[in-house]
């Protein structure tokens, strides 16, 4: 199965069609940190990190990994060994939190971009989140709850996400 972004307000996977929000400032295929931008390419897609505290686990063959306190992803460019990886949070390094007073990470499945051979300073943290109002993201695609929850029916392991 493939995710395709059609447009920057549209998911398409199979014969479904969602509206999504991507990055505030368009697609890049030279994503760097902070600027914005939602990446090009084909990527693999990683587990579904949920919080168990507020959504109960959905109806997926993904792996479901529970958000804690003291998760975060890092995107601190000073942290090379730990840059765009989980990571358990402490103040020395930069991340983002996964377990937000907001609902947008209620359901997240982190992009596989820049991830097996890691460069510093591409980008890190690019998920599929959820969205309430569509706003433009720092670079992640967001989707509604409910749409969210269909395609998790509809995606598996060995999904990947095509981004033009």
């Amino acid at each position: 199965m493939i995710i395709r972004l059609k447009n920057k307000h549209t998911l398409q996977i199979g014969s479904f069609f969602f509206k999504c929000s991507i990055g505030k400032n368009g697609l890049s295929k030279k994503k760097i940190e902070g600027d914005g931008k939602t990446p090009k390419g084909i990527f693999k897609i990683e587990h579904l990190y949920l919080r168990k505290d507020r959504v109960k686990k959905p109806e997926t063959s993904l792996k479901c990994i529970s958000i804690d306190k003291e998760m975060g992803w890092c995107d601190d460019v000073r942290n090379p060994n730990k840059y765009n990886k989980l990571i358990k949070i402490k103040k020395t390094i930069r991340c983002e939190n996964l377990k937000r007073k907001d609902h947008k990470y209620d359901l997240l499945i982190p992009i596989k971009y820049n991830f097996d051979k890691i460069k510093i300073g591409l980008g890190s943290c690019i998920f599929i989140h959820l969205t309430k109002n569509y706003k433009p993201t720092e670079g992640c695609i967001a989707l509604a709850k409910k749409d969210f929850l269909i395609m998790l029916k509809l995606i598996d392991k060995k999904t990947k996400i095509q981004i033009n």
